[in-house]
């Protein structure tokens, strides 16, 4: 006859010296004889008939006589006392007496239905805003004669002067200025023709917009033409907001500047950007505009919002990760760039899921199983297929159904001989109206699922 493995999950509390246990079966067969510790059984006729079992193991009971799987010896006659006290409800399904549940605190859940939301946490470091980092830079050459900002780290505001540069491409531009300006006043003071007028009010406007295009503002231009003389230097001011971030140089003061040349970097911190990385399995849950929550160990309870700005292109070929940049409202300027950050995404996940307690379901290998509480009583291990898990709850793919109870409390997989023979005879004591004892055995054998 075709033998089916019966695998003893034992729910247990260990509150001062109680352990619970509670018989878990798995439904499918035996893959080979090595796995010693599993109990090894044929599904139990009517309560008057004879089971076998190995005087070496009695973890192998079986209803017909015959060897030991493990080590060949005949199986003997188990006594009929025990027998008689394992009640089962059907072939699935072992039943244990309310007294049993309530000795050993048996807990149980029911199975619900609604969304569960994933919070995905992961690390970070942070970074400038690109997007308000501004560099410094002059369209003509020339050599820098004062520096009024000198140091990495310096706050500026937008107009503050930099420095004061000396440029001969400049200085003869706003002279070509001035003497444009002058011709166009001797032109209208002598009553020329318009059209002469309109010619030198070109060449004029040109010039101008030469200085504009250097960065020469209005209210330069304005004094240049009111002092009548272009000066030796002129002022550069800042052209944003933030901290200077980087420089050229070590001083820039008699530094040579050639066109295009980045002097300064400025940046604008009231926002930064944390770069953090997801695994392949978080991108599913993940897109551009996801909020995020920015925590930092420099300041322990405080937290920062923050959103996905965009993703890179490609996935890390070495981490198997994908790096996204959060943007981080930053207004009192507390975080740094550089510093680490911890980054928690709350994502949508499931939205209509079959939930029960994570601590509910017990896994063995590939497998997960969970312990199914039935009306009459009885207890039916059920094999599940899992979903996703988040916040303490697991979303069952398939194999449950809402409405049902599932146990919860104090699983534990007794992996040892002693300890699996002292739990069998205690749930048959406990069926059968006895008391239940603790199983006797060292409890560093079980392994909490």
């Amino acid at each position: 006859m075709k033998t089916r493995n019966v695998l003893m999950v034992l729910g247990g509390s260990l509150l001062g010296a109680a352990v619970v246990a509670m018989v878990a079966w798995s439904p499918w067969p035996r893959s080979s004889q090595g796995d010693a510790d599993s109990l090894i059984t044929e599904q139990v006729p009517a309560a008057d008939a004879t089971l076998y079992t190995c005087g070496m193991h009695p973890q192998v009971v079986r209803h017909e006589p015959g060897q030991c799987p493990i080590c060949g010896m005949e199986l003997v006659p188990k006594r009929r006392d025990s027998v008689q006290a394992l009640g089962l409800a059907d072939t699935t399904g072992v039943r244990v007496p309310r007294r049993f549940l309530q000795n050993f605190a048996v807990k149980t859940a029911v199975v619900k239905r609604g969304p569960l939301p994933v919070s995905i946490r992961t690390v970070g470091v942070l970074a400038h805003n690109e997007e308000r980092l501004v560099s410094v830079n002059t369209k003509f050459g020339g050599w820098i004669e004062k520096a009024h900002v000198n140091n990495i780290g310096e706050s500026v505001a937008e107009g503050d002067v930099l420095f004061d540069i000396y440029s001969p491409e400049l200085v003869a531009t706003q002279r070509e200025y001035l003497a444009a300006h002058s011709y166009v006043a001797r032109l209208v003071a002598g009553g020329a023709d318009s059209d002469a007028v309109e010619r030198a009010e070109a060449l004029l406007e040109a010039t101008r917009e030469r200085l504009k295009h250097w960065d020469i503002t209005d209210a330069q231009i304005a004094r240049l033409e009111q002092e009548g003389t272009a000066p030796r230097t002129i002022r550069f001011f800042a052209p944003a907001s933030g901290l200077v971030v980087a420089k050229s140089g070590d001083s820039l003061e008699g530094m040579r500047v050639d066109a295009g040349m980045t002097v300064l970097k400025i940046a604008d911190h009231s926002t930064l950007w944390a770069e953090v990385r997801f695994f392949e399995e978080h991108l599913r849950h993940v897109r551009e505009g996801s909020e995020a929550v920015v925590e930092a160990e420099a300041f322990p309870g405080r937290s920062w919002n923050g959103k996905i700005l965009f993703f890179r292109s490609a996935v890390d070929p070495d981490t198997r990760a994908l790096t996204a940049f959060v943007e981080v409202g930053n207004a009192d300027l507390a975080l740094r760039p550089m510093m680490y950050v911890d980054v928690s995404v709350r994502a949508g996940g499931a939205t209509d899921a079959i939930l029960v307690p994570a601590q509910a379901v017990l896994h063995s290998g590939e497998r997960a199983v969970v312990i199914v509480a039935k009306d009459d009583g009885s207890f039916e291990p059920r094999e599940v297929t899992l979903g996703v898990a988040a916040e303490g709850m697991q979303d069952i793919a398939s194999g449950l159904s809402a409405g049902e109870r599932v146990v919860t409390a104090s699983q534990f997989l007794i992996d040892s001989e002693s300890n699996l023979k002292a739990a069998m005879d205690q749930l048959l004591r406990g069926a059968g109206g006895g008391t239940a004892e603790m199983p006797r055995g060292d409890a560093s054998h079980m392994h909490h699922h």
